[in-house]
């Protein structure tokens, strides 16, 4: 396990606690006691440490090397019923994003997610999370597929923000974007979004329009990241701590605006320290989200979903 620098009293705490049970199995010393304190201590500095986090420390979270990222909320969620689907039958496979039929229980679902590596050549085989246009392509395939059965559409956002290379800005990465913002307007079935690590500008919108959007407790969602926020700003990378307090960019502050439907509670640690109890309240909030939207006709989700956009940004004086 690798640990951020506001993690570390965990990590002293827990070396003391493994320290102490091999001192307990390597003599004859009782140290069950000393251990339950330690114990004690450790639940207690885990819940002072995540109930106390700043913008930034929810940042850092949502990168953290160890979180489960898209292809393991799905096979935790879907088993062996998840058959991933390719390409956009235009330009190729688009590696930073995948999607594929998959079933919770016996509704069928067509999961679509951004997803990255998780050492330096699945990093560069994933492009970092960053889909190029093709990418974009592939998930409006695949929208317009589960549309046709009657499928309803689950996307998970974790992304630093579209390729911006200039071999994707030369297959249209902005038009590739904004036509899935206009076609998810129009679906003509349940979408689902669920922010899961970064959601970063319009990379993440191109899958994030939904008739429900959430977001996971320890993520972010936002135009910009803190660090480039900073530095057009600030002319450096120095004062992304401030950054992420202006961008209002976490869970709470999103739901108070109204631009997210709901927060995902992690297990106290953050989602890579316990994943199990992640992909259950992922699990959990996607058969929630569903019930609430299968009995709607078409016509009623498509207006729902134009009328819940359409008040974003209103205000009264």
């Amino acid at each position: 396990m690798e640990y951020l620098d506001f993690e570390m009293p965990i990590k002293e705490l827990l070396d003391q606690l493994d320290k102490c049970q091999i001192i307990g199995k390597e003599s004859d010393v009782d140290v069950s006691a000393t251990c339950k304190k330690i114990e004690k201590k450790l639940e207690k500095s885990r819940k002072d440490i995540y109930k106390n986090l700043t913008p930034w420390q929810r940042v850092q979270l949502s990168r953290h090397p160890n979180r489960p990222y898209t292809l393991d909320y799905i096979k935790a969620i879907c088993g062996d019923t998840f058959m991933e689907l390719h390409g956009d039958r235009n330009v190729k496979d688009d590696k930073a994003m995948i999607g594929g039929l998959g079933k919770i229980g016996d509704q069928s679902f067509m999961f679509i997610g951004q997803q990255k590596g998780y050492n330096t050549k699945t990093r560069q085989y994933r492009n970092f999370g960053m889909a190029n246009p093709e990418g974009y392509r592939k998930a409006l395939r695949l929208m317009k597929m589960a549309e046709k059965f009657g499928i309803p559409v689950v996307t998970f956002v974790d992304t630093p923000g579209a390729y911006p290379g200039l071999e994707a800005e030369e297959r249209g990465q902005g038009e590739a974007i904004a036509r899935n913002i206009l076609e998810m307007t129009r679906l003509k079935t349940p979408i689902i979004t669920i922010i899961i690590g970064e959601g970063a500008s319009g990379g993440a919108v191109g899958i994030g329009v939904g008739d429900k959007v959430y977001m996971m407790e320890n993520t972010w969602y936002t135009v910009i990241s803190p660090e480039s926020c900073s530095s057009i700003l600030w002319r450096s990378w120095d004062y992304k701590e401030q950054a992420a307090e202006a961008l209002k960019l976490t869970g709470n502050d999103m739901k108070k605006l109204k631009l997210i439907d709901g927060i995902i509670q992690e297990p106290v640690g953050g989602a890579h320290s316990d994943r199990e109890g992640a992909f259950k309240s992922v699990q959990e909030q996607i058969i929630t989200a569903f019930s609430e939207l299968k009995d709607l006709t078409k016509e009623e989700l498509v207006s729902n979903r134009m009328d819940k956009y359409c008040e974003m940004g209103v205000y009264k004086e």
